[in-house]
């Protein structure tokens, strides 16, 4: 066999086991890409995304797009030739597996806490907006979830609203873990509640529960943090009755990230006028019920799918701005928000055509 056809047998072999070996090898990787953007103002598989009733609302126009992030699944098992892709790739975003799904995290586990997350990012939306409209809304601390086999298990319930702890009022879910971990393991705390079904009964009436039960617990010992302390198994939240129905129906999207959005959206339908004048605005962040926005994850592949819709400009969570400022896809404008009432004044000199002023995000932030 002459040489140079020897050489290059030799080189098509290795050739062919370099690429069997990029697509047989694992590697820790997981992708991150654009996902689907929804308007909040309009519909989504055929009906509105909000839907307000018992409350006067306004017809609306433009968008107020909330962003997505796909990405590869826990299950999911990256080769060498897809990272290698996805590091080249401008809109896809190669991370460590553990980046998304920590400490083992499974696909199913994943589900449930973006779906919870997804949920809790509704209500704090509702809350925002009506706030922001000066709208009361009645809040109240409850049982979020009870862990199994903890002494909690069998004594409180999810549902349940936490009145006080060892006599001390509680305000916010925060309180509750900071009243416990004042007791050492093994010592006793007592719970004032109003059990679930008792405020489900209360709300279906359109009344205040009155009637409290006291439910003593003793304290288990948590190694979590590295060092001990007292818990009692359970996580606590908020739950809300608000003055008339506002339902957001969205599925297959998870998460806290589209709460700035959703309180907009909210927002705008039940304003006058539209909030965008009719302009393409997308955006993301999370958002509390006092309204203030939070960081979220991939910005980068956010932009991209917001730009790739059509968006003018793109509302920016403050400490998203740097990571987004490095590479703003062309055409689209970074706003940054700290607030719902930032978000509403950037929208109102939008509206304007005023945009010379709005808060511009930098490499810096």
């Amino acid at each position: 066999m002459p040489r140079r056809t020897a050489t290059m047998l030799a080189s098509t072999l290795m050739l062919i086991a370099l690429l069997c070996a990029g697509v047989l090898i694992p590697v820790p990787y997981a992708e991150m890409s654009p996902g689907p953007t929804v308007n909040t103002l309009g519909e989504h598989g055929g009906a509105p995304v909000l839907q307000i009733s018992g409350h006067k609302t306004y017809a609306t126009s433009g968008h107020l797009n909330m962003t997505t992030v796909r990405v590869t699944s826990a299950d999911y098992r990256m080769n060498l030739i897809e990272a290698l892709y996805g590091w080249l790739a401008h809109d896809t975003k190669i991370v460590p597996h553990d980046t998304l799904y920590p400490d083992g995290k499974t696909e199913e586990q994943s589900t449930q806490e973006n779906a919870e997350e997804f949920s809790q990012s509704q209500e704090s939306a509702k809350v925002a907006a009506l706030k922001e409209l000066k709208i009361p809304v009645r809040s109240w601390v409850i049982v979020s979830t009870v862990v199994k086999d903890s002494p909690a298990e069998g004594r409180l319930h999810a549902g349940d609203v936490i009145k006080a702890v060892d006599g001390a009022a509680v305000d916010q879910p925060s309180d509750v873990a900071k009243l416990v971990t004042k007791h050492k393991p093994g010592q006793q705390v007592v719970f004032t509640v109003v059990p679930a079904k008792a405020q489900a009964a209360a709300e279906k009436a359109n009344r205040t529960a009155t009637k409290t039960e006291k439910v003593t617990i003793t304290t288990a010992t948590s190694h979590d943090t590295g060092a001990e302390r007292a818990i009692v198994g359970i996580s606590a939240g908020t739950d809300h009755t608000f003055p008339f129905s506002i339902d957001i129906k969205l599925a297959d999207v998870g998460g806290p990230s589209a709460g700035l959005m959703f309180a907009l959206g909210i927002y705008d339908k039940l304003t006058p006028g539209s909030l965008t004048g009719g302009t393409f605005v997308a955006g993301t962040g999370t958002i509390d019920d006092d309204g203030k926005v939070g960081p979220i994850g991939g910005i980068e592949m956010k932009t991209v799918g917001a730009r790739d819709k059509g968006a003018r400009f793109f509302l920016t969570p403050a400490e998203n701005c740097a990571a987004a400022a490095k590479d703003t896809p062309s055409g689209l404008r970074l706003v940054k928000v700290s607030t719902i009432d930032d978000a509403i004044g950037a929208l109102k000199d939008i509206r304007s055509g005023d945009t010379a002023a709005l808060p511009k995000c930098s490499a810096k932030g």
